[in-house]
């Protein structure tokens, strides 16, 4: 565990690892996944370039390996929340592309019927709770989510996500103390792009955002999220300690966006040879797949059909969603209001 110490406003010094230990079919499936996403979020931004998704487009296109990584080692029990950059983490829980992108462009097959679009879906059944506009608002629910887990005693465990700029909200210092006093399951994650918006994060925030649970007594650590295997290896070893019974847990991922924050956003803020070297050089699916062809030695064409498979899948989506009829007007005074 990473100690709370002086914080360094220094960009972090995220290199590469390797590992070749690994089951080839693990790795693919973990390149798999992470493609499905960036292929999912590039098709997002061409159909709302194309007018096809209305409001605001949030895309996870850079931070792949995060969810990836944490995803791969949850269990089936764990709940997961998170923020409005949110579509990666319905695609890494199981929900159907189809029924994503549906709820994206407002068509009746999406998983709110078209009425929530992308800040307003959740799966039950697949335990994923929302991603949600409210800055920090993630976080507060995740809590809520870990105290039923142990409420419950169902053993299971809620993954928090939150944004740089949401760890400076006071209602996360409040999470904090509550999940430290009552002990609960709850694994916060922040995924530091290194801008709030369009502020960078050395700007806006002062120390290290891991250590700031370390006054409540809540241990973590600064991790490497361009690497899949360094998310697997931190979320592996913060979920065995929080399901021993000994309360949370913050992991502060570093990671990067390549689009702007949202849709409209030109990113002028930041240098085209920042975005273009971590391109070149982190990117974590280029690298995996690296790893997958020169140290594992799996074939291209293997990887190539994977290529093919996530291709069809988003075109799928795509074309699902266009055909999907467009909510009856009727349906906005459904879901308002629950008796029980």
């Amino acid at each position: 565990m990473a100690s709370a110490g002086k914080a360094s406003k220094k960009k972090p010094n995220l290199k590469a690892v390797k590992k070749t230990n690994h089951d080839p079919n693990e790795l693919k499936k973990l390149y798999r996944d992470m493609l499905l996403i960036r292929r999912f979020e590039e098709k997002a931004g061409q159909l709302y370039g194309m007018g096809l998704i209305g409001g605001f487009c949030h895309l996870y296109i850079g931070q792949e390996a995060v969810v990836t990584g944490i995803t791969s080692v949850q269990k089936d029990g764990d709940t997961v929340v998170t923020t409005y950059r949110d579509h990666a983490h319905m695609l890494a829980c199981g929900m159907d592309p189809k029924g994503i992108m549906a709820e994206l462009t407002g068509r009746e097959g999406g998983y709110s019927r078209g009425k929530g679009g992308s800040m307003h879906m959740f799966s039950e059944e697949k335990k994923f709770y929302g991603g949600h506009g409210i800055v920090g608002a993630s976080t507060s629910i995740g809590t809520g989510l870990a105290f039923n887990h142990k409420y419950r005693n169902d053993g299971g465990v809620a993954i928090s996500y939150m944004g740089d700029g949401a760890a400076n909200q006071g209602q996360v210092a409040e999470c904090y103390n509550m999940a430290a006093l009552w002990k609960l399951p709850c694994l916060y994650v922040i995924e530091n792009n290194q801008y709030g918006m369009g502020t960078s994060v050395a700007r806006s925030s002062a120390g290290q955002l891991y250590a700031r649970g370390s006054g409540y007594g809540i241990p973590g650590e600064q991790v490497d999220g361009m690497c899949v295997f360094s998310m697997q290896d931190a979320a592996r070893k913060a979920l065995d300690y929080i399901r021993a019974g000994n309360g949370p847990y913050i992991l502060e991922v570093l990671t990067y966006r390549y689009r702007g924050h949202s849709m409209s956003d030109p990113a002028k803020y930041r240098t085209k040879e920042e975005v273009t070297d971590m391109k070149d050089n982190r990117d974590p699916i280029a690298n995996l797949k690296k790893i997958i062809l020169e140290d594992v030695g799996v074939a291209e064409d293997e990887i190539k059909a994977i290529d093919k498979e996530i291709k069809e899948i988003v075109t799928e989506a795509a074309d699902f969603a266009k055909e999907s009829p467009e909510p009856d007007p009727a349906e906005l005074w459904t879901d308002v209001l629950v008796e029980v």
